[in-house]
């Protein structure tokens, strides 16, 4: 800080310590009533790519094949057979107490399908009506035998192979202005894009406004109605076993163990950070103070978020734990320098001793600052807006932890008492001393050490995956975890993929004729005109099911379907047969499962001219169940609904779908642009995919931002280098850590390795700041560097411990990423604290840079 600024800084701020601890007052005060706009963004849009393709795509799926958001209970009776009047007058009353939570658009059970099997029927009775389990006169052995053996359209899907367990899906109402709005909002941002016109910008700033008003209430109505969902099956969990599953809940409960994880763990962490300040400074003062810093830095951001209507999302909720370590380390040095300041001159009255602390400690600091706030603000050129918002939060947020602590510094010490620096046995001291001599004696064989670690760093995190499961976040005891196996292992799968498949584009010439083959009949002036009645004669009804279909003349919509012929109906049955094989795959369905259902009610294969008046008569409410969520209407694009077995333990995300679209193109014949694949895994696969991606290309911008930014503070391109090697070291170390157990990289810990190295190059600005500070008493490398590590170690020390502490008690927490970043934070704490105690000081004596005197 040059003299003026600092001499403002006194005139202003150090005078008048009573005016700013009223100001700090005020404004938390403000800060306190912005929380009330605070949210943590559970959407589905936080959880996937900001302008995805493949989200346009999806949407445009959902909305054509009536796909949208669900929820699934599996169903367990807890005494006698499900298959009983008793357990379906049960199931039943379950179902309707669904129906009338507000959001459920339908309730689908068991209870609601055709029995097909129980006993044989003909699609000509179909089209007067059909029978299901709400009948009292249906054999109930024979309906249990459909539904785990017989029909292909509802074993391990409706009923798990035992009998004894069923799903129900709750479709939720699609909400239309929710994607009014949505689709406003990218409409005029795609528009401004293109044009920059500033009449759109005002525009467009309004549709995010309204977007993100009503998302908010949105996600609000969501998290009550599955909480009504929860409430209903409460009721009803005297008679049955019931789990609840679903994208929609999993991504709300993520959002509630975080906030959770956020109230309940964030006073365990000050509580246990307060307990070690007691412990290192052994005076309540220095304790106060430190929490009180972390505590406001948190709020004023929080409070500002709110105002700003910025919401977070699982990604940015790590702010809060970034803001804590950094404003924290801030404070640690201000007070180990006030300390060491007090020891040297026990004489000096309060006021001189804060002016002189932070005098000393201002450049340090605001470099520190600088280096860190670069770093962060780089995360802007990614593409991925979590990430984005991410870098913007941080790099406002330290810049105001950096403003606030030398604002509440000096005026909450300055009324105080100047009271004995209290020590017992000086344990840091002579850990830091010991790592002094220890660097000092093996200074080579340490950057020999140095060197081996960033080799094996480097091959663990080549092995790092984002392939993460949505199990893996909840800890096995949990009722969710619990849920997404019962319904993995029984009921078919959890996490949806479709896979959509059109016509080959010269598909009007392939028409002409049934998959590439002579039609027999294609030389008939009229395929579904009176002649072909003759062929169904009164006394052949009973033996074929489409006997009673055939005196019709109606026109057959699918009558130009590309897939709709018995040849490509099959190829869809060969499809759907080899995705059922695969062990990460559970229940397929799609037209070529109806196809096998009319198979088997026809004791054999369909003819053309059978398929085509199954078509045309199917009654309205079975073409809803059984076709037209897998075909399109003018037949020439046809829908596979695949469920993941989210919890096989060898499931790859990206290598299945990468898989998935390989076989189809080179086992079918299929074009490449034929093959489409989308859903909530997809989604979520493309978002980890990219927060990999950014993250890898991202950190080599960051890193270059800081090493440019410590060449500029630093003033040595020698001492720039030696001073980026803790942070690559720690930063990879960490990385490879994780590469070599096998832990993946997720939502929350995806930016451990910025908060690796803004923990790093904070330790070391500091190191090497009080190197070149201590450096002129004698010039002397060895010296110098003992005297650091009797001084700015102990901070360093100081502040690593006492995070290392505090973030310990996220273990407990129920919510697997939060016990890993809490876990991973320790480790990044304890690796730059040890990098910048060996590596950086051996790094120092070794080379011997030439030291630019501080001015």
């Amino acid at each position: 800080m040059t003299h003026w600024l600092f001499g403002a800084y006194r005139r202003l701020v150090l005078r008048h310590p009573a005016i700013w601890l009223i100001l700090i007052a005020l404004i938390s005060v403000l800060a306190g009533f912005g929380l009330r706009g605070f949210h943590l963004d559970a959407s589905s849009e936080s959880l996937v790519l900001e302008n995805d393709k493949a989200l346009e795509y999806y949407r445009g799926i959902s909305k054509q094949y009536g796909g949208g958001d669900f929820l699934v209970i599996a169903y367990t009776p807890k005494t006698g057979e499900l298959f009983s009047r008793e357990a379906l007058s049960h199931l039943d009353a379950l179902h309707q107490d669904l129906q009338t939570v507000e959001q459920v658009d339908s309730v689908y059970s068991a209870l609601d399908v055709p029995l097909l099997f129980s006993p044989p029927t003909s699609f000509g009775a179909l089209a007067q009506g059909y029978r299901t389990l709400r009948d009292d006169d249906v054999d109930l052995a024979l309906a249990k035998q459909e539904f785990t053996d017989v029909s292909p359209m509802y074993r391990n899907l409706l009923s798990s192979p035992d009998g004894n367990t069923t799903a129900m899906l709750i479709r939720l109402k699609r909400d239309d202005k929710y994607f009014t709005l949505l689709n406003k909002r990218d409409a005029l941002t795609e528009e401004f894009k293109a044009s920059q016109d500033p009449a759109l910008k005002e525009k467009l700033v309004s549709a995010r406004e309204a977007y993100s008003a009503y998302n908010t209430e949105r996600q609000i109505k969501q998290a009550q109605m599955i909480k009504d969902v929860r409430t209903v099956v409460a009721k009803h969990r005297d008679q049955a076993v019931l789990f609840l599953g679903g994208v929609p809940m999993i991504a709300t409960d993520m959002i509630s163990y975080v906030r959770s994880d956020l109230e309940t763990f964030g006073l365990g962490v000050l509580l246990f950070i307060l307990v070690s300040l007691l412990i290192i400074f052994r005076q309540p003062r220095w304790a106060a103070l430190s929490l009180l810093c972390c505590a406001v830095a948190t709020l004023w951001l929080s409070g500002w978020l709110g105002f700003m209507g910025w919401k977070v999302t699982i990604i940015s909720s790590n702010y809060v734990s970034l803001m804590l370590i950094i404003t924290m380390s801030i404070t640690i040095h201000l007070i180990v320098r006030f300390r060491e300041l007090q020891q040297q001159f026990p004489d000096a009255d309060q006021n001189w001793l804060v002016n002189e602390t932070v005098r000393l400690m201002a450049r340090p600091s605001i470099y520190m600052i600088l280096t860190t706030m670069v770093g962060f603000s780089s995360l802007v050129y990614s593409d991925i807006r979590p990430v984005i918002d991410f870098g913007l939060m941080m790099t406002i947020g330290i810049g105001t932890a950096l403003a606030l602590c030398y604002l509440l510094f000096p005026a909450f010490l300055k009324p105080l008492k100047v009271v004995p620096v209290k020590e017992g046995r000086d344990f840091t001291g002579h850990l830091t001393l010991r790592l002094a001599s220890l660097t000092e004696h093996f200074h080579k064989p340490i950057l020999i050490v140095g060197v081996v670690v960033v080799i094996v760093a480097i091959a663990g995190m080549a092995r790092l995956t984002v392939e993460n499961r949505f199990i893996d976040y909840f800890q096995k005891d949990t009722e969710i975890y619990q849920g997404m196996v019962l319904i993995d292992r029984k009921l078919g799968g959890t996490t949806p993929l479709d896979i959509i498949i059109d016509a080959p584009k010269d598909s009007a010439s392939v028409n002409d004729s049934t998959g590439g083959e002579s039609d027999p009949f294609a030389d008939e002036p009229d395929a579904f005109s009176d002649p072909f009645a003759d062929s169904f004669s009164d006394d052949t009804a009973s033996d074929d099911p489409f006997a009673e279909l055939a005196s019709s003349t109606a026109k057959n919509p699918l009558e130009d379907a590309y897939w709709y012929t018995p040849q490509r109906l099959q190829q869809l049955v060969e499809i759907q047969r080899w995705l059922s094989d695969m062990p990460e795959t559970g229940k397929v369905l799609s037209l070529a499962t109806t196809y096998e259902v009319a198979e088997k009610l026809n004791n054999g294969p369909l003819s053309y001219i059978q398929l085509m008046l199954l078509s045309s008569f199917i009654p309205p409410d079975l073409r809803n169940q059984l076709v037209k969520p897998f075909l399109s209407d003018d037949g020439n694009q046809v829908r596979i609904t695949v469920r993941i077995i989210d919890s096989n333990k060898d499931l790859k995300r990206d290598q299945l779908l990468k898989d998935i679209r390989k076989g189809l193109i080179e086992n079918f014949d299929l074009e490449p642009e034929q093959v489409h694949l989308t859903g909530a895994m997809v989604l979520y696969n493309n978002l980890l995919q990219s927060l990999f991606d950014s993250q890898i290309k991202t950190m080599g911008l960051v890193f270059l931002a800081i090493f440019v930014m410590l060449i500029f503070l630093l003033r040595s391109i020698p001492i720039a280098l030696i001073s980026m090697g803790p942070s690559l070291v720690s930063a990879g170390l960490v990385l490879g850590i994780m590469g070599w157990i096998n832990l993946p990289l997720d939502m929350m810990t995806i930016t451990i390795a910025a908060i690796t190295v803004g923990i790093a190059v904070d330790d070391t600005i500091h190191y090497v700041h009080r190197f070149r500070e201590e450096f002129p008493h004698d010039e002397n490398y060895i010296a110098t560097m003992k005297r650091c590590h009797a001084s700015i170690g102990k901070a360093m020390y100081y502040t690593s411990i006492t995070i290392i502490a505090g973030f310990s008690i996220l273990t407990l927490s129920n919510f697997n990423p939060t016990v890993y970043f809490g876990l991973l934070t320790g480790l990044a704490m304890l690796m730059a604290l040890l990098c910048n105690l060996t590596l950086l000081p051996a790094l120092l004596i070794t080379f011997k840079p030439k030291i630019p005197l501080l001015k």
